[in-house]
């Protein structure tokens, strides 16, 4: 049972090495991530318009407010699968890989046919100028043919973090992110595509990787394919619990940060575009300390399932001190290398100009962030996702009144003031929870 510990073989010790071993891999891979938006945002940048860059952002964001909710697949999985496979039961965890593809699969197909109504009901709520939305529906027509591998990919990356596998998650993303940008640049620079270049890059790149990360994932599914107890009543109610948990939590944060965008595009096409090259700055933070974060599901999962305590404690332990560091790196390297960056990302002076202005803000969003990051692994990690939807939450409404109120006396920086009080809130009410999960450890 989840956040149960049973009795189990011990596992195998827990170091600095270990974790690094697990979290670097990721943070490299994640790394990637960012930089292909960077990428998509710098060529379309070089075309010297602001509104180009306001239309990837926007159709971005737009698709990633509807990935991300399925965020719940990559986490649910981790977590489960942490579980089983520090339970020593390599069948049911590749069991909960098999389960958690065919949730990806259908809602991605689910995601294309209802696209249209979809698209129309982000527009109405985004006041964008004529020109970014109809560049940004051009991006959205193409980008929108990948949602069925994008969101499986969620699960096969969850299965991978949970059994340490972490190199290969770094492979598959080094594929996807390398043909994106290869192509980006090729369609968009070399032939002339614009916007309809970008899109059709990503598109490619989702698909290819989707094949790489089934292929890592053959036999696992072999065994699991056919298995008794396979779609067993308690098993899928316990995936339903865990992921509706977490759906519940993913839809809460990503409506806190689209809110966010759609608010910045009624600041100005400018002030709208500044803040798409901002948030590749926060992308690095999210995805660098989401490498410890993963270590964290990963090593705090599979303590619980093999009946640990104080593997358990130490896992929390050595993860956050690791975090940490990385969190103190990234807000140097904002510090002293942010307006390099700014100037790589946009060729457009106003743009830049208005980047520098909000900069400070980026530099202070590791230091915010780790402990939320953090927590929020070693919940996944724990499956108590019943806690982290609660805290969500409670971090949610009080962010809604922050990024309603803000703006009106601050402008753009009103805006992040609440996106950084929304970090801040997370970390607080999950820390208020965490001696749960260590009472129900024994620890």
């Amino acid at each position: 049972m989840a956040g149960t510990l049973a009795a189990a073989a011990p596992p195998r010790e827990i170091t600095n090495r270990r974790v690094l071993a697990i979290a670097l891999p990721i943070v490299l891979s994640n790394a990637t991530i960012p930089i292909l938006g960077a990428v998509d945002t710098g060529v379309v940048g070089q075309l010297g318009r602001a509104a180009p860059i306001g239309a990837v952002g926007i159709g971005a964001v737009i698709l990633a407010s509807i990935y991300w909710i399925f965020g719940f697949l990559r986490m649910g999985t981790s977590g489960l699968v942490a579980q089983a496979h520090g339970a020593d039961d390599g069948p049911e965890a590749g069991a909960h890989l098999l389960r958690a593809l065919a949730i990806g699969l259908g809602a991605g197909l689910a995601l294309i046919a209802l696209h249209v109504p979809l698209f129309a009901a982000a527009f109405r709520l985004a006041p964008a100028s004529a020109e970014v939305e109809h560049l940004a529906r051009q991006y959205l027509a193409i980008r929108i043919w990948g949602a069925p591998a994008t969101i499986a990919i969620y699960a096969v990356t969850g299965w991978l973090i949970a059994i340490e596998r972490t190199r290969a998650v770094l492979v598959l993303q080094l594929l996807m992110n390398g043909l994106n940008v290869g192509l980006d640049i090729w369609f968009v620079l070399g032939l002339g595509q614009g916007v309809g270049g970008v899109a059709a890059a990503t598109l490619i790149a989702e698909w290819s990787g989707l094949a790489l990360g089934l292929w890592f994932a053959r036999h696992a599914l072999r065994a699991a394919w056919g298995r008794a107890g396979l779609w067993a009543r308690d098993r899928v109610e316990r995936l339903v619990r865990v992921n509706g948990d977490i759906l519940i939590r993913s839809v809460l944060l990503q409506g806190s940060f689209t809110s966010f965008m759609f608010l910045g595009a009624g600041l100005g096409d400018v002030t709208l575009a500044a803040n798409q090259v901002l948030m590749q700055f926060l992308g690095f933070v999210a995805y660098g300390l989401d490498g410890f974060a993963f270590a964290a599901e990963s090593l705090v999962g599979q303590a619980i399932g093999a009946g640990r305590a104080d593997r358990l404690r130490r896992a929390v332990r050595l993860t956050s001190q690791w975090g940490a560091v990385g969190a103190a790196v990234l807000a140097a390297a904002f510090g002293l290398f942010g307006p390099a960056i700014i100037d790589l990302l946009t060729t457009a002076p106003e743009v830049r100009e208005t980047a520098r202005i909000y900069l400070p803000w980026l530099v202070a969003a590791p230091l915010i962030g780790i402990a939320p990051w953090m927590l929020d692994g070693i919940f996944i990690g724990a499956t108590r996702t019943r806690e982290m939807r609660n805290a969500m939450l409670v971090s949610v409404a009080i962010y809604a009144g922050l990024v309603v109120a803000l703006p009106v006396f601050f402008g753009n920086h009103g805006l992040w003031a609440a996106v950084m009080a929304l970090n801040a809130l997370r970390g607080l009410t999950l820390w208020r929870l965490y001696p749960r999960i260590a009472q129900a450890a024994g620890a």
